[in-house]
């Protein structure tokens, strides 16, 4: 019998940092070390005649209302970007609504999947000029003078990344995401979105597109004839499909909902499809698969699925649900390669972004209105989205949202 936890799978990602007096020691118990964090609830950017609208959420309910606020001033290093999209990530509803142990300092503005067109530029920017199409990720940040960085692996800056949202940014202020008019940031943290390439559909690879494309190509899985099993067909899982496809991959998709079967045949064009409880033919794939992708979020036994690797398989954890149990055995008999993978560096992003502009490689996505937000967090919950939730913010977010705020 499948268990509960099994059957309990959901199809996107997030993770953050455990609070600093929370006991729990599972993988998800980073500490504040690694991801700037506030210390204190106090922002001096906040102002009522701000510079910058946005929606935020004030309390832990996570209902989003309009905002106003002050973006810092463009540093002779930075770019100011007029965000015109900002996909919806399954992390801005867990931060909004403060699941982890009161991290999330209110008003909180989410939104890391950021795209738009460069408004103004500081005086040593080189690498961009007003009106090019760019994009924003996770992360504003970073020491760049590490090992890491100097990889251009910025994500894993040994001092510390500034997320782009709940962070310290360097004026000391709490950064605020892509829920927002505009923004500034460094330019080494910005993305050159080719100018084929629509904003609509470039805004949810800054993070369901990268978290699978980073694994992906760092453990060869772009091998035409290999087979690739995706766990999970919500952001990151699509995007997994189409890679694996484009590759020339045999993909078979393994998902707790039958509803999502139609979209992974006859549109992502996968060549099979399995549900996760359907135990007896899970066991005719004993050793069958190269390589796994896990995009699956809530908490789900790992062994029925490494069994499914031939030997030396990859499985690649992108999810990140609270807890993954594993037989150790199985790994060791199948000298299994198990790796964990979140955004990456700058590097491998920009090829991301390169790549599929070249190969004409598009998200799923339903464009909202902000005003709709609230309710796209609900639906993502429910995992009710095919595949990703794009925000219209150049549309959708100016004055008018204020005037009807008011009484």
């Amino acid at each position: 019998m499948a268990s509960e936890t099994e059957k309990k799978l959901t199809s996107d990602h997030w993770i953050v940092p455990a609070s600093e007096n929370n006991s729990t020691t599972n993988a998800n118990s980073f500490t504040s070390s690694h991801w700037n964090v506030p210390k204190t609830a106090e922002d001096a950017s906040l102002a009522e005649d701000g510079n910058c609208l946005a929606f935020a959420a004030k309390d832990k309910s996570g209902v989003l209302t309009p905002l106003r606020f002050n973006r810092r001033a463009v540093g002779s290093d930075d770019v100011a970007i007029k965000i015109t999209h900002c996909g919806i990530c399954y992390g801005d509803v867990l931060w909004s609504r403060d699941r982890f142990a009161g991290r999330t300092k209110y008003p909180f503005v989410p939104g890391h999947e950021i795209a738009g067109k460069i408004q103004e530029v500081g005086a040593n920017v080189t690498r961009f000029k007003v009106g090019d199409h760019v994009g924003l990720g996770s992360y504003v940040n970073s020491c760049r003078d590490c090992e890491y960085c100097n990889q251009f692996l910025e994500y894993h800056c040994a001092k510390g990344v500034t997320l782009a949202h709940n962070g310290v940014d360097v004026d000391g202020t709490i950064t605020k995401g892509g829920y927002s008019t505009f923004t500034v940031v460094h330019e080494r943290y910005v993305f050159k979105i080719p100018d084929n390439y629509p904003l609509h559909f470039a805004a949810p690879l800054l993070c369901a597109g990268v978290c699978v494309y980073a694994p992906m190509k760092e453990h060869k899985m772009d091998q035409a004839g290999k087979s690739l099993g995706v766990i999970g067909l919500g952001g990151l899982g699509h995007m997994a499909v189409k890679f694996g496809k484009f590759w020339g991959l045999n993909v078979t998709v393994f998902s707790t909902t039958e509803s999502k079967r139609d979209a992974a045949l006859n549109e992502l064009k996968a060549d099979k499809f399995v549900l996760m409880s359907d135990i007896s033919t899970l066991k005719t794939m004993v050793k069958s698969l190269d390589f796994i992708i896990d995009a699956a979020a809530e908490d789900h036994p790992l062994d029925p699925y490494i069994l499914l690797l031939k030997a030396k398989g990859v499985y690649a954890v992108v999810g990140a649900p609270d807890e993954m149990k594993f037989s150790p055995l199985y790994i060791i008999l199948g000298r299994t390669t198990i790796a964990g993978f979140a955004v990456d560096g700058t590097k491998i992003t920009q090829e991301m972004f390169e790549f599929c502009a070249e190969n004409k490689i598009y998200p799923m996505i339903e464009t909202i209105p902000i005003q709709y937000a609230a309710e796209a967090h609900d639906r993502l919950l429910k995992k009710d989205v095919k595949f990703r939730f794009v925000i219209d913010i150049e549309k959708s977010l100016n004055g008018s949202v204020l005037q009807k705020e008011t009484p």
